[in-house]
C-alpha cells in the first residue's frame, strides 16, 4: 500500500504540491460517495490543474504591464453612445483574438478607452493569452533605445510572442508624436507577417 509520505514525495517528484494538500481530503470524500477509482484520481488531477491555471492566469496578468487592473463589468455605458452593450459583450467574446484582428478605440478623453482596452487585456490573460500593455511613449523610449544598441530586431520579434498588443496613445507627450508615428510604423512593416491582434487607444478633441 502507498503510504502518505509517499504519495508526498511523488507529488513534490512531479512538482504538483496541491495534489500533496488535496489527496487525503479527497480520498475520504470519494470513500464517503462512493467515487471510482478513475472519478478519485480525475478529482486529484484537477485540484493541481485549477491551481495551476490560477497562478498562470495572475502571472500572465502581472507581467503585462497593466496601470491599474479594469473589468468589462466595471464598464459603464452611460454617457457613451459610441459603443453599445452588444458591441462589448462582442468584445468580450474574444473573437478578434481568434481571427488575429486589431481594435481601435477613438473617442474624447473620460469615455473609458483605456479602461476597456485594460480589461479585454486581463480577459485575454484569464484564457491564457499573453499580454504586453504600454503607451505609445514607452514604445518610443524601448524602441529607440533598441534601435541605437544596434537590437530592432531582436527587440520586435520577442514583441511577436505576444498574442495582444495594447497601444495607449491618450498619454502621448505632444514632443513625441512624430516620433512615435515613425517608430510605431517601423514596429507595423517590420510585423506585418506575424499573427497577432493590437488594440490601439487614442484621444481625440
Amino acid at each position: 500500500m502507498t503510504t502518505s509520505k509517499d504519495l508526498t514525495y511523488l507529488a513534490t517528484a512531479l512538482k504538483a504540491p496541491r495534489i500533496s494538500l488535496a489527496w487525503e481530503r479527497l480520498a475520504d470524500q470519494a470513500r464517503e460517495s462512493g467515487w471510482s477509482h478513475e472519478e478519485y484520481l480525475a478529482a486529484v488531477l484537477e485540484t493541481e490543474v485549477n491551481a495551476r491555471n490560477h497562478s498562470g492566469r495572475n502571472l500572465r496578468i502581472r507581467a503585462a504591464g497593466f496601470p491599474q487592473i479594469k473589468t468589462v463589468d466595471e464598464f459603464t455605458l452611460t454617457h457613451r453612445p459610441g459603443i453599445s452593450k452588444d458591441q462589448v459583450a462582442l468584445l468580450s467574446s474574444g473573437r478578434y483574438l481568434a481571427g488575429a484582428g486589431n481594435l481601435i478605440f477613438l473617442g474624447p478623453p473620460g469615455t473609458g478607452k483605456t479602461h476597456l482596452a485594460i480589461a479585454l487585456g486581463v480577459m485575454a490573460c484569464q484564457t491564457g493569452h499573453r499580454v504586453l500593455f504600454k503607451t505609445a511613449s514607452d514604445w518610443v523610449v524601448t524602441l529607440n533605445k533598441a534601435h541605437q544598441a544596434g537590437r530592432l530586431d531582436q527587440e520586435l520579434k520577442r514583441v511577436q510572442r505576444y498574442g495582444l498588443i495594447i497601444i495607449d496613445l491618450c498619454r502621448l507627450r505632444q514632443n513625441e508624436h512624430r516620433t512615435s508615428g515613425v517608430v510605431l510604423r517601423c514596429d507595423a512593416s517590420r510585423c506585418e507577417s506575424c499573427r497577432h491582434n493590437c488594440v490601439a487607444v487614442r484621444g481625440c478633441s
